[in-house]
């Protein structure tokens, strides 16, 4: 992962779309905030808006909306996995709101940016139909870093048992070596 958001730091044109966003301090503080497995919010958000932003400019999208909304959609800043006492209702039902609300205190967005933010969970929240093409983009890309991001930890977490496995045979190989 390390590389790929190495790799989105190098695209010039597309810092420079989301630049003032990523300079904002409240955003800055979803890096605080774990999303999926071991990735934070801010990460989460910065791949899914360089896959949007690709994703839009190669289908002749307005790619300038889509990533700067994607890099907002979840701007919710709280630990989801804690009950939150001031929410009601489960967080993949509640979260767009927030972080649409948040979003909008910090930047002026723009009608297709705020159907963007708001509708990124379609189809869980069923009755928030997206409006735009690159709304149902954010949606699917959404999904497919949350899916990455799973496949990603649970490589590593497999990895690292058969790192461990393969020390055991070796510390094993070892003592019959010595005796």
């Amino acid at each position: 992962m390390e590389d790929l958001i190495a790799k989105i730091y190098e695209d010039t044109e597309f810092i420079n779309i989301i630049e003032d966003i990523l300079k904002n301090r409240t955003v800055q503080e979803m890096k605080n905030y774990r999303q999926h497995y071991e990735t934070s919010c801010f990460d989460h958000c910065l791949i899914a808006s360089y896959y949007c932003y690709k994703t839009c400019q190669k289908h002749g999208l307005d790619y300038i909306s889509c990533a700067r909304a994607a890099m907002l959609h979840d701007l919710f800043l709280y630990n989801w996995r804690e009950r939150q006492p001031d929410r009601k209702g489960l967080h993949a039902f509640t979260h767009p709101k927030t972080a649409y609300e948040n979003a909008s205190k910090l930047f002026d967005l723009n009608e297709k940016e705020k159907d963007i933010i708001m509708k990124h969970m379609w189809p869980v929240t069923l009755f928030s139909f997206p409006r735009y093409r690159e709304s149902f983009i954010l949606t699917l890309v959404d999904k497919r870093c949350a899916i990455n991001e799973a496949i990603c930890e649970m490589y590593k977490r497999h990895s690292d048992r058969k790192a461990f496995r393969l020390a055991y045979v070796f510390l094993g190989l070892l003592i019959l070596k010595i005796q």
